[in-house]
Formats: structure tokens, sequence, C-alpha cells
């Protein structure tokens, strides 16, 4: 069975001009529609974030899902004083070691063990900050030959990455159809590794 990692995270107003684009209403939503468009047939990867990991846990709840078969959370102890509840549900939650008090270091060492997973097969990127152009990075080097989405939509370092890339036409760096979206640019990945 194949991973599809995600990378997401709605910015913060202090870091950067990433929040200026961005739309935490349609960060969840568009996490949503990945999660119900894949988990029954991927697992999905993703290095915790206090935003992102309640979404994911609800969401499972919801689908009556079991999280050790459906998702994988990563975490980087440096964060240990700030997870999220929801971190204590997840009974398959990898733990990375801190480094010293280096929080870079801390979380490459993370993202180092995260997207260096065999099983991977695909990269979903939605919203974000730095962490997206940096993920996105390591994941093609790791993984040249994996489907790579930038959800441009919700805004952020993805709307950028999308840009960059030039994957979607003027039009459609604003469509809200993240189902259709999903269905459409991963269909190869769900068809050809089902669970």
């Amino acid at each position: 069975m194949g991973s599809i990692f995600l990378s997401a995270s709605v910015p913060a107003v202090n870091r950067g001009t990433y929040h200026l684009t961005a739309n935490p209403f349609l960060i969840q939503c568009a996490v949503r529609e990945l999660v119900i468009e894949v988990v029954r047939q991927h697992k999905i990867v993703w290095g915790g974030h206090p935003a992102i990991t309640p979404m994911i846990w609800t969401i499972c709840e919801d689908l009556g899902l079991d999280y050790s078969k459906s998702v994988i959370l990563y975490q980087s102890n440096f964060f240990s004083d700030r997870f999220p509840e929801e971190n204590q549900r997840f009974k398959n939650v990898i733990f990375t070691d801190a480094v010293a008090s280096d929080q870079d270091a801390s979380l490459d060492l993370m993202r180092n063990n995260m997207l260096s997973r065999d099983d991977l097969v695909a990269a979903v990127f939605i919203g974000g900050m730095e962490g997206i152009e940096i993920e996105y990075d390591m994941f093609v080097e790791r993984h040249p030959k994996a489907i790579v989405l930038p959800v441009p939509a919700p805004g952020g370092a993805s709307l950028e990455l999308a840009k960059r890339l030039a994957i979607f036409k003027d039009d459609e760096l604003h469509d809200i159809d993240f189902a259709r979206l999903f269905r459409s640019r991963l269909s190869s990945v769900i068809e050809s590794h089902p669970k």
C-alpha cells in the first residue's frame, strides 16, 4: 500500500506574507476533502502541526476510521511542551528526537525521517508557510517519480508553489472543488496503489 504525504499548515500572521493569500476555512476544507478522497486506499503521512492534527483527528472520527490503519503522524520532541491534545489520541505517532535547543535542526531531523519513507507515492501541499517549500524540495529529491500536487485555492505557500510549477491554468488557481481536484490529479495513484 502506498502512502500520501500531506504538507499543510495555516499561515501565521507574524511569519512572512503567506497569510495574505491564505484562507483558513479553505485550508480546512481541502484537508477534509483529501482525507475523505484517499484515506480508504492510502495512509496519510504528515508532520504534526497544531492546526492540522486536530483537523485530521476530527475527520477520522467522523469517518469512523481506525487511525493505525489510516494515518501516520510524525512529531518532533522539540515541541513536546506544545503538542496538541489530539496527539494523545493517535496511537501511531512517530516521535523524533529534539536536537538540543535548535528548532530548525529538530524539524530537519523529523522531515528527513518522514520523507525517507519508501512507501510515499504522492505529496499534497495545502496552505502553509516556508515549511511547504522545504518539504517540497526534500520530497522531490527523494521521490522524483511521485505525484506532487500543490493545492492553490486555499492560498499560502502552496499557491506560490502551484504558480511556480505552472501545473494549473489561471482559472484553476481559484477552483475550490477539492474533491474533483483530488480525484482527477491523484487518480493514477489511487487506482494503481490500492490498500
